[in-house]
C-alpha cells in the first residue's frame, strides 16, 4: 500500500512539472475542440435529418389535404342539389352520385340519410347493408350524425368501422330544404365514405421506400390532441416533426422521425476524429518542445534566486548596522546585576547618555507599575530557560511621560560561564498611539457598517415592497416565480395562481376620493394576507391588482382545483363584505382569474397570462367571481387568433365581396335600390355572413377597412349593372361609427367621384346622435354635401330620438326587422310600426321596411304607408353577377 501511494505521488509531481504545463493544456485545447466539433457535427446531421422529413413531411400533409379536401367538395354539390330536391329517388341520386365516384376520386360509397335513417345508396352493390341504418339508434354513429344536425356544418369521422364492412373517413353533410313559409327545415343528412387505404396509399403514406416512420393523430378531426389512427404512437414521444393538416371540420396531426431514429452517427464522423486526431499530433509536438524550454529557463531561475537569498542576508546585516541608532542594546551580567545600556537605551529610559554602567534596580524603576510584576516573571523565566523571548511594557519618566517600549531578549553563557542577558529595546510609543487611534477609526467605521448594512435592508425592503398595503411588489413576485422554476424543475412543487381585479373601486375613488380607495386597498390587503396557507405569496401588482401564488406540493398536488376553488371563493365572500369609511358604507367586489402550471415545461409569464385571460373572463361574466383557465379557453383563444389571421390575410387578398338585397317600391314592385352587404368568401370555410367575423374585426380595429373595400365594390358594379342596361337607382352601404371618427374620410370619399344620389350611408341607430361629437356630425354634415344621402339603420332597437332626426335629417329610416316580424298577429305591433311610418312621413323622411318575409307583410305595410320593403319575400342577398340576373328576370316578369 506504501509503495502505491509513493509511486502515485510520483506521477502526480511529474504530471504537475511546470515543464508539463504547456502540454497539459494543449491536450486540454486538443479534447475540448474535439469535443465540440464532435457536438457541432452530429448537431448539423440532426438538422440536415429535420430539413429531409420536413421536406417529407410536408409533401404527406399537402397530399392528405388536397385528397381529403377534394373529395369533400365533390360531394357538395350533391348537397346543394338535395336542398332543391327533397324528394329525390334512388334513380336520380344514383345518377347524380356516380358522377362522384370516377376513378379519380377517393369516394367508396354516397349516402342519403331523410330524418337520419339511410334510403339512398350508391354504389348499391355491396353496401346493401347500409341500407335502413337509423344514425338515431346506431351508437357508434349517432353522436356525429346529430352534431352535423345541430350545428349546421359539415362533420368528417374516422377512420370508422363501416356497417358494411371495412374501414373509412365519414363526412356528413346536413340538409336544409325551404319549409314554405320562407324558413328552412332539416332534410337529414347525406354521408360521403371515403377509401381509407387509397388515401393513406395515395398520399405515399404506404410507400415502403420512404425513409421516415409517420404517425397520424386526430381521430375524427380533433388535432394534435387527439387519438392516433396511423402508424406507432412512439413516433410523437421522440421530438418528432410535425404539421397539421387542415380539414373542413378539424385538423389532423403529422408527426414524423427519421427510420433509425435522430441519434443516428454522421456519416462523416471517422473522418472527422481522424483529422482532428492529426491536428492534435502537430500541437502537440511544439508543446512539448516549448515544455523542455521552460524546464531549462527554471532551473536557471532557481539559480538566481539562491544567489539573491545570500545577497538578502548580507544586506539585511548591513541594515541591522546602519540602522543600529534606532535601537537600543543591553547586557546584563546576571551575577554582578552590572547593566550595560547604550546611549539609545539611555534615552529612553530618561538616563543621560554617560556610557557608564546601570544596574538592574535602575532598569526596574523605571518599569510602570501595572506591567511590572508580568515583565520581572518573563525576565526570570528567560534567564532560568535560556530561551529568547519578545515583550512590550510601559515606562514612566521623571517628568511622568509614559513611554512604549519593545523589548527581544536571549540569554546565553559567556566564556567565564556567566549567565548573561542580551537584548534590544527600542520606542513604540507613536506605533501604539496610531494603533490606538486605528482601533478607534475601525469601531467607527463598525458602527457606520450597521447603519449602512440597516438602511441597505429598509431600502431593499422598499423596492420589494408596495408601500400602501406593505405587500411585495411585481419585482418581489417576479424572484419568487424564478425560485419555482427551480422547484418545479426538480418535481418538488406545482403552483397555483390567482390574478385578483378589484371590482368598483373607480367608483369609490370618484365619490369618496383616493383616500377611501386607499383605505379599500389595505383593506383587501388583510383579506388576502388572512386567507393564504402557509408557503403562499401575494403581491399587489398594478392599481387595483394583486397575485396570489400558491404553492402546490405533496399529496395536494391531486387536489389543486379544488384548493384553488376553495380558497377563490373565501376571498370573493369576504371581499363583498361592505366596510366603513368615514360613516360611508363602502361595497366592492373582487373578480379572480385562476391558472397553474400543470405543463411539463414551467413558464411564469404564460403562467400569469393564462391568469389573465381567466380574470377576463370572469369579468365578462358578471364580475364579483372566479373562472379558471381551462382547455376551452384556450381553444377559444386560439379559434379567435386562428380567426383574426385568417381575416388579416383575407383583407391583403382582397376575400371580402359585396353581395346585395334588392329594394322594391311597396306599391309597383319596382327595384328603387340594393343594400351592399359584406361577405366573406373564406377559401376553405365557405361565404361567411358578418355575423361570423365582424367581432373579431372591431377588435382587430380593421371595420372601417372592410367598409371602404364594400363601397369601392358597390362603386364599380354599378358602373357595370350601368353599362349592362339594368337600372339601380341606389345603393345602400353601411359605414360603421369608428369610420365617422376619421379625420381623413371626408378626403377619400371625395377621391372616389361619387355621383350625387346614388350612394346612401346607413347608419345604425345606436350611434346615438343626440350625443355625438363634433367630428361626427361635421363627416355628416360633410357626406351629405357630396351628395351620399343618409339613412338610420334599424331605426326602433336603439337610442336615435326625434330630436336626432331633426337634427340629422336622413333621407330615409329603416323599420328594423324585429318590429315588422310580429305585425300579421299583434295589433300593437303593427299600430307601433305605423306610428314610424307617420312620423317619418310628416318630417319628410322615407320609410324602408326590412325583414318583410312574406307577401302578407309586404300587403300591410304597403297599407300603412310604407314606401320601400327588403326581405325574404322579394328576394335574398346575391352577388352582384347572380344581381343581373335576378334584374332582368324582374323586369321580364314585371312587363309580362
Amino acid at each position: 500500500m506504501g509503495e502505491e501511494t509513493h509511486s502515485l505521488r510520483s506521477l502526480l509531481r511529474l504530471i504537475w512539472k511546470p515543464t508539463n504545463v504547456p502540454a497539459a493544456l494543449a491536450l486540454l485545447a486538443i479534447a475540448s475542440v474535439g469535443l465540440l466539433a464532435e457536438y457541432q457535427n452530429r448537431r448539423l446531421h440532426e438538422e440536415r435529418l429535420r430539413t429531409e422529413v420536413l421536406g417529407h413531411v410536408s409533401l404527406i400533409r399537402a397530399k392528405l389535404e388536397g385528397t381529403v379536401n377534394g373529395n369533400i367538395q365533390l360531394v357538395r354539390g350533391l348537397v346543394a342539389t338535395l336542398s332543391t330536391e327533397p324528394a329525390m329517388s334512388q334513380a336520380r341520386f344514383s345518377e347524380l352520385a356516380a358522377n362522384l365516384l370516377d376513378g379519380r376520386s377517393h369516394l367508396k360509397l354516397v349516402a342519403g340519410a331523410p330524418d337520419l335513417v339511410v334510403s339512398m345508396i350508391h354504389p348499391v352493390e355491396g353496401n346493401r347493408q347500409a341500407l335502413g341504418l337509423d344514425y338515431n339508434v346506431n351508437e357508434a354513429q349517432r353522436a356525429a350524425a346529430l352534431r352535423a344536425r345541430d350545428s349546421g356544418e359539415l362533420v368528417l369521422a374516422g377512420p370508422i368501422d363501416l356497417v358494411q364492412g371495412g374501414r373509412g373517413f365519414v363526412g356528413r353533410f346536413p340538409v336544409f330544404v325551404g319549409d314554405g313559409n320562407g324558413g328552412r327545415r332539416f332534410w337529414g343528412i347525406v354521408s360521403a365514405v371515403l377509401d381509407v387505404d387509397r388515401i393513406f396509399e395515395d398520399s405515399g403514406l404506404l410507400d415502403g421506400d420512404l425513409p421516415i416512420d409517420v404517425a397520424i393523430a386526430g381521430r375524427d378531426g380533433s388535432g394534435a390532441g387527439g387519438e392516433p389512427f396511423f402508424g406507432d404512437a412512439a413516433v410523437t414521444a421522440d421530438q418528432p416533426v410535425t404539421s397539421d393538416v387542415v380539414l373542413p371540420a378539424g385538423t389532423w396531426q403529422v408527426a414524423a422521425v427519421p427510420k433509425g431514429g435522430w441519434h443516428q452517427a454522421p456519416p462523416n464522423a471517422w473522418m472527422l476524429r481522424l483529422l482532428i486526431f492529426a491536428g492534435g499530433v502537430l500541437i502537440m509536438i511544439p508543446a512539448v518542445a516549448t515544455g523542455r524550454l521552460i524546464g531549462e529557463r527554471l532551473k536557471n531561475v532557481d539559480e538566481l534566486r539562491r544567489r539573491e537569498g545570500e545577497l538578502e542576508s548580507l544586506s539585511l546585516r548591513l541594515k541591522l548596522a546602519l540602522d543600529s541608532s534606532q535601537f537600543g542594546v543591553w547586557d546584563l551580567d546576571t551575577e554582578t546585576d552590572e547593566l550595560f545600556w547604550d546611549a539609545r537605551v539611555s534615552q529612553i529610559y530618561g538616563y543621560e547618555a554617560d556610557g557608564r554602567l546601570r544596574s538592574y534596580a535602575d532598569w526596574e524603576r523605571r518599569v510602570h507599575p501595572e506591567d511590572r510584576a508580568r515583565v520581572l516573571e518573563e525576565t526570570k523565566h528567560v534567564a532560568e530557560s535560556g530561551e529568547a523571548f519578545q515583550t512590550q511594557y510601559r515606562v514612566v519618566l521623571p517628568d511622568g511621560e509614559i513611554r512604549h517600549v519593545r523589548e527581544s531578549a536571549k540569554a546565553y553563557t559567556d566564556g567565564n560561564g556567566v549567565l548573561r542577558l542580551v537584548g534590544v529595546n527600542w520606542d513604540v510609543t507613536a506605533d501604539v498611539e496610531l494603533s490606538e487611534k486605528l482601533k478607534i477609526a475601525n469601531m467607527l467605521t463598525e458602527a457606520r457598517n450597521v447603519e449602512l448594512e440597516t438602511a441597505k435592508e429598509r431600502i431593499e425592503f422598499n423596492a420589494l415592497h408596495d408601500s400602501l398595503t406593505g405587500l411585495p411588489n411585481r419585482r418581489y413576485l417576479d424572484e419568487v416565480m424564478s425560485r419555482h422554476i427551480e422547484a418545479f424543475s426538480g418535481e418538488d412543487e406545482r403552483a397555483g395562481l390567482l390574478h385578483l381585479d378589484l371590482d368598483r373601486l373607480k367608483q369609490i375613488n370618484d365619490t369618496l376620493g383616493h383616500a377611501a380607495g386607499d383605505a379599500v386597498l389595505a383593506h383587501a390587503a388583510r383579506i388576502l394576507k388572512s386567507n393564504l396557507r402557509r408557503g403562499d405569496f401575494v403581491a399587489r401588482v398594478g392599481g387595483d391588482e394583486f397575485v396570489v401564488v400558491c404553492k402546490i406540493e405533496g399529496p395536494d398536488r391531486g387536489r389543486w382545483e379544488e384548493i384553488l376553488a376553495g380558497l377563490a371563493a373565501r376571498i370573493v365572500e369576504e371581499m363583498h363584505q361592505p366596510i366603513v369609511y368615514q360613516g360611508h358604507e363602502c361595497r366592492f367586489g373582487v373578480s379572480i382569474g385562476i391558472a397553474c402550471d400543470l405543463d411539463p415545461v414551467v413558464d411564469p409569464r404564460r403562467l400569469l397570462v393564462n391568469a389573465d385571460l381567466a380574470l377576463y373572463r370572469a369579468k365578462n361574466r358578471g364580475r364579483n367571481r372566479y373562472h379558471f383557465f381551462n382547455d376551452a379557453l384556450q381553444a377559444e383563444i386560439s379559434e379567435t387568433k386562428r380567426v383574426a389571421d385568417d381575416l388579416l390575410s383575407g383583407l391583403e387578398r382582397c376575400e371580402f365581396v359585396a353581395h346585395y338585397q334588392p329594394q322594391f317600391d311597396a306599391t309597383t314592385h319596382a327595384i328603387v335600390g340594393v343594400e351592399a352587404l359584406a361577405r366573406w368568401n373564406h377559401p376553405t370555410a365557405g361565404l361567411l355572413s358578418p355575423d361570423d367575423f365582424i367581432g373579431i374585426a372591431e377588435e382587430l380595429n380593421v371595420v372601417a377597412t372592410i367598409d371602404r373595400m364594400i363601397l369601392e365594390q358597390t362603386l364599380r358594379d354599378l358602373k357595370a349593372w350601368e353599362d349592362a342596361g339594368i337600372e339601380v337607382p341606389k345603393a345602400s352601404v353601411n359605414v360603421s361609427a369608428r369610420r365617422l371618427h376619421d379625420e381623413e374620410l371626408i378626403g377619400g370619399l371625395a377621391e372616389l367621384g361619387i355621383a350625387p344620389g346614388t350612394i346612401a350611408f346607413e347608419l345604425v341607430e345606436s350611434i346615438f346622435l343626440d350625443e355625438s361629437d363634433e367630428l361626427v356630425t361635421w363627416n355628416v354634415e360633410q357626406i351629405k354635401g357630396l351628395g351620399i344621402d343618409i339613412e338610420i339603420d334599424d331605426f326602433g332597437t336603439g337610442y336615435a330620438s326625434i330630436v336626432s332626426l331633426l337634427k340629422l335629417k336622413p333621407r330615409r329610416l329603416k323599420i328594423d326587422r324585429q318590429l315588422v316580424t310580429p305585425i300579421l298577429k299583434s295589433p300593437a305591433q303593427r299600430q307601433l310600426v305605423g306610428s314610424i311610418i307617420e312620423i317619418g312621413r310628416s318630417l319628410g323622411i322615407e320609410v324602408l321596411a326590412e325583414g318583410v318575409e312574406t307577401l302578407r307583410h309586404a300587403r300591410v305595410l304597403k297599407s300603412l304607408g310604407c314606401s320601400a320593403l327588403q326581405g325574404f319575400a322579394f328576394a335574398r342577398a346575391m352577388s352582384a353577377e347572380e344581381f343581373v340576373a335576378f334584374a332582368r328576370a324582374h323586369k321580364l316578369a314585371r312587363a309580362s
